[in-house]
């Protein structure tokens, strides 16, 4: 391991696993991995080991750039204490309207900007159609 990764496992904790992570990694145990890539633990309900949590602990190791919303809707289950069975020990498949991850283009060139705004590639804004009266006090 080189002076650089041991700095950036210190101190990028968005940018997959930390050293915290990687020392509750020796006591967990690998339960699966979904189709991006992130790794799935758990340590299960031991009281000498995880006695404040009351219930087994479950977390994931990002496949780069921490985002929750990135986790797929089977894990998602599983993660949050929903289902007790992860998608690795089950035939899981996802219902049809289950969409796929996208990620959040706010403040990026591929974000949203509706007819009208001052960013968008056409910013002619609608005509007015004189239909508001402006409210003005004691009027």
């Amino acid at each position: 391991m080189s002076l650089m990764s041991v700095l950036t496992d210190i101190f990028t904790w968005w940018n997959g696993s930390t050293i915290g992570t990687r020392v509750a990694l020796r006591g967990g145990e690998f339960v699966g991995e979904d189709e991006v890539g992130n790794r799935y633990y758990r340590l299960k309900n031991d009281p000498t080991k995880n006695a404040a949590f009351g219930t087994e602990r479950r977390w994931v190791v990002y496949a780069g750039y921490a985002d929750a919303s990135a986790i797929p809707t089977g894990w998602h289950g599983w993660m949050h204490h929903t289902v007790d069975t992860p998608p690795t020990s089950e035939s899981y498949a996802a219902k049809e309207w289950q969409k796929p991850h996208r990620s959040n283009k706010t403040g990026s060139v591929e974000a949203y900007r509706p007819a009208g705004s001052t960013l968008s590639a056409d910013r002619r804004r609608p005509a007015a159609t004189g239909d508001y009266d402006a409210w003005s006090p004691g009027a």
